[in-house]
């Protein structure tokens, strides 16, 4: 995959986070990560196709630039939308009494963090709105210098917590100097720096 491809695959999998299932985002990007594009863009299309997920033209145009087949029936079958859907969910910086304790994970993630040159990893409690069929979930974001590569970084972070701790807490990479979507800039807005520590 070329560095243009690359960084375009960053940015449908950003955009689309908060409108595509947690799973599905991570099916698409360990996929793309472990040299498998072809299953990366057929989970993809087929789940927006699928669950009737609207795209914005630009971000069709956005995909299309990064198929091996600009003319894809699949992306075709996606349905379009003016403009991007409102958000679905609505973050805060605590969870509800009975959320899952964090502490195991913000330890393990920090040290995979500091391994990976991140800049900061920060959690945030992600509650769905009114209507939205989901479940209260931690969030972490970490946010990297343009020198480290983000899939890399994911998917080791993510496969660690799977491997150690059973868990699968959603997790959103930023690079510095890139603009973030609104998801990730509203998840960053109520969320706790958990490394480095924040200055007391």
């Amino acid at each position: 995959m070329d560095v243009l491809t690359y960084a375009r695959v960053l940015e449908v999998c950003a955009r689309l986070a908060g409108r595509l299932s947690d799973d599905t985002l991570d099916a698409i990007r360990t996929h793309y990560h472990a040299g498998e594009p072809d299953l990366a863009d057929a989970t993809l299309l087929l789940t927006l196709a699928y669950h009737e997920v609207g795209i914005t033209e630009e971000e069709r145009d956005l995909i299309r630039s990064a198929l091996p087949d600009p003319d894809s029936q699949d992306l075709a079958a996606v349905p379009a939308v003016a403009t991007i859907p409102p958000p679905r969910h609505h973050f805060t910086p605590t969870a509800p009494a009975a959320a899952p304790d964090p502490a195991p994970s913000d330890t393990l993630l920090a040290t995979e963090a500091a391994h990976h040159n991140a800049l900061a990893l920060s959690r945030t409690w992600r509650d769905p709105l009114p209507g939205v069929r989901d479940s209260g979930t931690w969030i972490y974001v970490l946010r990297l210098p343009p020198t480290t590569d983000p899939l890399h970084a994911y998917a080791a972070l993510s496969s660690q917590l799977w491997a150690v701790l059973r868990e699968t807490w959603p997790l959103e990479v930023l690079v510095e100097g890139i603009p973030n979507p609104p998801y990730q800039t509203a998840a960053l807005s109520a969320a706790t720096q958990i490394w480095p520590p924040a200055p007391a």
